[in-house]
């Protein structure tokens, strides 16, 4: 399974592909989401991103809207990843595409959790 991690904090995506490739996935990062979204058009399809809300270029929010017009992408998981603890954004995101949310910090176990809510079987190694 190939999931895709965005976020402008090079830690931050360090952290999400070791615990991604730790539970069997192949990984991809991007910076932001408008380098997220020209690597999801240009290569092969990802089941799965996980995607921060606040970054340059273009935000989160936006990159999962920009993702949901395109009915190609209906089978991309989106996980929105971050610091954004306002229920009002929770919902928006969610009302935009989001399958899932969880706020930072995170562990494992938690990210662990929201993949199998979301039907996405990993290795819990």
């Amino acid at each position: 399974m190939r999931a895709l991690v965005v976020d402008d904090s090079k830690a931050i995506r360090r952290i999400l592909t070791q615990m991604l490739t730790g539970m069997g996935l192949e990984v991809s990062e991007a910076s932001d989401g408008k380098e997220a979204f020209q690597v999801i058009e240009s290569s092969a399809p990802f089941e799965l991103a996980l995607v921060d809300w606040n970054m340059p270029e273009m935000n989160g929010y936006e990159l999962v809207c920009e993702v949901r017009k395109h009915s190609k992408y209906d089978g991309m998981r989106l996980m929105m990843v971050t610091t954004e603890t306002e229920m009002s954004q929770v919902v928006k995101a969610l009302e935009a595409g989001a399958n899932e949310y969880i706020m930072k910090p995170f562990t494992k176990e938690m990210i662990q959790e929201k993949l199998s809510m979301m039907g996405i079987a990993v290795n819990s190694t």
